[in-house]
């Protein structure tokens, strides 16, 4: 970026005009802070988007799935601390997308997707959630309960509990996400639910709904499914 002309370089182009004004290239520049033999970091920046949207469909949506040996290994120039910077500004825009969420009560599952999806969008793996709720049904505490492989989160009904009764929980709701972007419950997402509603019936922590989390989309088991009669 030396070879730019100071005003244009992507820092200087965002001190003065803000980050909104600076492409995915630049920004992803002013993380890597410098090029390799042959390419500006800008450059390198571009490479990365545009694997990105060969493999993902757009570049962002594969860095914000990518793991740090994906990056070392697929983007030259990209070694493990370079890789470690774009992952946690990765990780940190998902947090601030998720304090931004206003919600101090769960009303229904849009709720709960509104919640969940900042932090699951773009994942290649599934990620199990417990919402937990006070008697008012206001959001006490969100627990990644387990990760899985892109076929199936391991989860054991007690694992989900432990924290709920821990932590004085009235409810719970729970959910998890689908890489695939297809939220249609699979029969183990079915059985799981099943499992779930009953221990919460003999421990007195009502279970009310499962939302399975796609891509834009989600489906509520609770309106879809009789798993609680």
């Amino acid at each position: 970026m030396r070879d730019l002309p100071p005003g244009d370089r992507p820092r200087e182009r965002l001190l003065r005009l803000g980050p909104q004004a600076l492409s995915d290239a630049e920004l992803i520049a002013i993380l890597i802070g410098s090029g390799v033999r042959g390419e500006s970091a800008v450059q390198v920046g571009q490479r990365l988007l545009r694997l990105g949207a060969a493999e993902a469909g757009h570049g962002l949506r594969f860095l914000s799935g990518a793991t740090a040996a994906d990056l070392t290994r697929r983007i030259r120039g990209l070694g493990p601390a370079r890789a470690a910077v774009l992952l946690a500004a990765v990780e940190l825009g998902r947090r601030v997308a998720e304090v931004q969420v206003d919600l101090p009560a769960i009303h229904g599952p849009a709720d709960v997707a509104r919640l969940l999806m900042p932090r699951t969008r773009g994942l290649d793996r599934e990620q199990f959630f417990s919402v937990l709720l006070n008697t008012r049904h206001q959001v006490l505490g969100i627990e990644l309960v387990a990760v899985g492989s892109l076929n199936a989160a391991l989860v054991h009904p007690r694992e989900i509990f432990k924290t709920a009764i821990r932590r004085s929980a009235h409810a719970i709701i729970v959910a998890h996400n689908h890489p695939s972007g297809d939220p249609t419950p699979s029969a183990e997402d079915r059985n799981l639910t099943r499992r779930l509603v009953q221990a919460g019936r003999l421990l007195g922590i009502a279970v009310l709904d499962h939302v399975i989390l796609g891509d834009h989309r989600h489906i509520s088991l609770r309106e879809c499914e009789e798993l609680w009669e």
